[in-house]
């Protein structure tokens, strides 16, 4: 979002005062994030560079970048196997594979992943 020129970032739930901060932020020319998601940014920035440049959409297929979205919300296995008429194994594997094609060992980096990528947010 930053890339593409958006002056700030807020999030749905943010009070009233949080945004007429960021409006007038962004009138001013200055750039504004929520204290909740500019961690998330700056851990963004942050990272190397091939790691950073890794789409969820040039990498993952449709199918994966699914099931990654539901495992971020949080959903178990078993309920995310259930919603798309497919067995648990076959959720574990399709996790599987979306680790190992970026290259990430636990479900708070895939977490994060899918927040960067758009495919899910902090408030699911």
């Amino acid at each position: 979002m930053l890339r593409a020129g958006a002056s700030g970032y807020l999030l749905k739930d943010c009070a009233f005062e949080e945004l007429a901060h960021a409006i007038a932020a962004a009138v001013a020319g200055q750039s504004y994030l929520s204290p909740q998601i500019a961690e998330i940014v700056l851990e963004d920035y942050r990272q190397e560079p091939s790691k950073k440049e890794l789409s969820a959409f040039s990498v993952l297929s449709p199918r994966e970048r699914e099931v990654l979205q539901l495992l971020a919300d949080g959903k178990p296995m078993k309920e995310i196997a259930s919603s798309l008429h497919l067995s648990v194994k076959t959720i574990e594997k399709h996790r599987q594979n979306i680790m190992d094609k970026l290259d990430m060992h636990s479900l708070t980096e895939l977490t994060k992943y899918a927040i960067r990528q758009g495919l899910t947010s902090l408030e699911s």
